[in-house]
């Protein structure tokens, strides 16, 4: 059985989620938020008749904030954290990956994030590409899958996968929209990675912002249209080297009529801002065009 908790970040649902997998030895945990959410998590596991103890794996799609952010508390209560390789040494030592998020939401940290303590080697370990984990009775599979991010891994169980970032942004049955964050934002990549999702053939994924979908063929055609979308409203600028502080407020307003245009409801706006803050994609998609 799978549980979506409701991790309500910044007070707003269906924003960011984690899920609990019961299993022959407990429970998996995949994906565990930002600590600044930690006690919705433990409130939202008692709700679902789950013992935190009971925990003993914890499975990272990535090393931002919003998905693995209090990784270290369960670290240090004896659950095993698996992760990316490339994002292995800053699960143990996150003083430079914390400082760098200071430089972006400066006074901002303790409220958005909270607290983030480094993980002893002993209690995580990275796994490689298509590596096959023997976990409670289950047999997860990990896939490398960049684009959103150079340390991402979609984890998959049987038919069903876990999609972190990389299978976008989706609230309430909406369209899919790509998180787009600096520093290593990659459409080419994310591309490749759409591909393999789609070679996976899953009949349901889970999306960490937010929850279970199952017309997954339809959902990858239109997160892989709306990134295309993205990149090319975002050259222009590019190609003349405009700051991000004067697109801003125009990215906004461009997202904001495409989700108005495709059913999101004013009520939802705020889960998808929460989800993904269009501004952080400005940054994300400029340094990316820059590098092209």
């Amino acid at each position: 059985m799978i549980h979506t908790i409701d991790l309500h970040f910044l007070g707003t649902p269906q924003s960011i989620a984690a899920f609990a997998v019961a299993d022959d030895a407990g429970y998996t945990l995949v994906e565990c938020g930002p600590y600044s959410t930690h006690e919705r998590m433990l409130s939202g596991l008692n709700a679902a008749g789950i013992d935190p103890g009971k925990v003993h794996t914890l499975l990272l799609s990535h090393i931002h904030f919003d998905h693995a952010g209090a990784a270290w508390w369960w670290a240090e209560r004896g659950t095993k954290v698996y992760v990316h390789p490339r994002g292995l040494r800053h699960m143990i030592d996150p003083a430079r990956l914390y400082q760098s998020a200071r430089q972006i939401y400066g006074d901002r940290m303790e409220e958005l994030w909270g607290e983030m303590r480094g993980i002893e080697p002993d209690r995580i370990e990275a796994v490689e590409d298509r590596a096959r984990l023997r976990i409670g009775g289950r047999e997860w599979i990990a896939h490398h899958t960049p684009g959103h991010a150079s340390h991402h891994i979609a984890w998959q169980l049987e038919k069903t996968v876990f999609t972190g970032d990389v299978g976008g942004c989706r609230i309430a049955g909406g369209p899919a929209i790509p998180p787009c964050p600096p520093p290593d934002i990659d459409a080419e990549l994310w591309h490749e990675s759409i591909e393999r999702l789609r070679e996976i053939d899953a009949t349901t994924f889970y999306l960490t912002h937010y929850g279970r979908v199952t017309d997954t063929e339809d959902h990858l055609d239109d997160l892989e249209s709306r990134l295309d979308e993205y990149v090319a409203w975002m050259m222009p600028y590019a190609q003349r080297e405009t700051p991000a502080a004067e697109i801003v407020s125009k990215f906004e307003a461009f997202v904001r009529e495409d989700l108005l245009d495709n059913g999101v409801s004013k009520d939802e706006l705020p889960a998808y801002a929460a989800a993904n803050p269009a501004y952080m994609s400005v940054t994300g998609l400029l340094r990316y065009l820059s590098r092209e």
